[in-house]
């Protein structure tokens, strides 16, 4: 059914409504969750058949900007000029749209304009790393948020007085956050569907060949959905095991939050992991070492603290065993992207063991 039929059989069921969204792009700003939230935008306008939303986007300069994957945007207008706006110009809503390297992306005058639309009565809302720069403008403390799940680490030890959840989209206070990738177009439904309906945001699905609406509690997939379909009980004791890094969490808490003897558990891994609840324990906390370490200018030793390492010389032993080289060496050769799995991997994992 093509987007002029869909509109004609529409029902509406709420008023017509007419907002304007501001995207503010930075280098490196990841396209899929940019141009996912205008094309929830775009295809709402097409099965509603009038322009109910409208965008214009915005960079620091007003200059092009750079993406992650190399393709350049033209915005329409600096911050400078979006700030000296009419009221009659200012925006329902300002979508911070950023990627990888966010921390380079802080500006003290992109925070004041934040901050002034806020006292406007403004939304705003965060994509992929979008929190980052809310959070350093002083937004988040003591509110809710989500970021995308390699950032996590960092951003927790950056703004300890966020309350950061593990969910696709955030709400508190009309500042909105989601985690980036297709997240953004279902954070861009749900104001859909809180405006026009229902009916309008599934037609979008239907159009953008999406097979529904994710809630905004449901969590993100990280590393941990790509154990597959394992025992429920593994997928429990690793989200215990992801979230109690930080608070040196022992093997034997582990084995009381799923219900069962560290002997049970250690059988369940094997079974179903093919090494052993220490070993990949270990590796996560090893994992998250290593994003943080690319992520940040954190002392090593305070890295390793975060990562559950009591011992600076232990914690530099255990991360050149697993991915081949030392921290130190790791960070002088930060990738571009953070993500990049790590090719000496399935060699470490032998004198990984010994270690544990």
């Amino acid at each position: 059914m093509t987007a002029a039929a869909v509109s004609s059989d529409l029902t509406m069921t709420k008023e017509p409504v007419s907002k304007t969204f501001v995207f503010y792009i930075v280098p490196e700003f990841t396209m899929l969750a940019f141009t996912s939230a205008i094309e929830a935008l775009r295809l709402a306008n097409a099965v509603m058949g009038e322009e109910v939303y409208r965008w214009r986007i915005v960079s620091v300069d007003g200059d092009p900007v750079r993406s992650s994957c190399g393709l350049s945007v033209s915005p329409d207008r600096s911050v400078a000029a979006e700030r000296s706006s009419t009221r009659a110009e200012r925006p329902n809503m300002i979508v911070v749209c950023t990627g990888w390297h966010v921390e380079r992306a802080v500006d003290k005058s992109v925070a004041g304009w934040l901050r002034q639309s806020r006292n406007f009565g403004i939304s705003v809302a965060g994509i992929c790393t979008g929190a980052h720069i809310l959070a350093d403008a002083g937004m988040l403390a003591g509110r809710r948020c989500t970021i995308h799940w390699e950032n996590l680490p960092i951003f927790r030890e950056t703004f300890p007085s966020v309350i950061v959840g593990s969910g696709l989209v955030e709400s508190d206070d009309d500042i909105h956050t989601c985690v980036g990738g297709t997240a953004s177009f279902d954070m861009m439904l749900h104001f859909i569907e809180k405006d026009c309906g229902r009916r309008v945001a599934l037609a979008i699905c239907e159009q953008a060949i999406v097979d529904r609406i994710r809630e905004p509690f449901e969590r993100q997939p990280g590393p941990l959905r790509t154990l597959g379909s394992v025992n429920p009980l593994v997928l429990s004791a690793v989200q215990f095991m992801e979230d109690g890094i930080a608070d040196q969490t022992d093997i034997a808490a582990v084995a009381r939050h799923i219900k069962l003897s560290r002997r049970q558990m250690e059988r369940l891994f094997a079974r179903e992991l093919a090494t052993s609840p220490s070993r990949y324990f270990l590796e996560l906390r090893l994992d998250r070492a290593r994003l943080m370490l690319l992520q940040s200018n954190m002392a090593i030793i305070d890295v390793a603290v975060a990562c559950g390492f009591v011992s600076g010389s232990h914690f530099a032993k255990c991360y050149k065993a697993f991915h081949g080289v030392s921290p130190q060496r790791m960070r002088a050769q930060r990738p571009r992207s953070a993500y990049v799995p790590s090719l000496g991997r399935a060699g470490s994992r032998a004198s990984l063991g010994r270690m544990v």
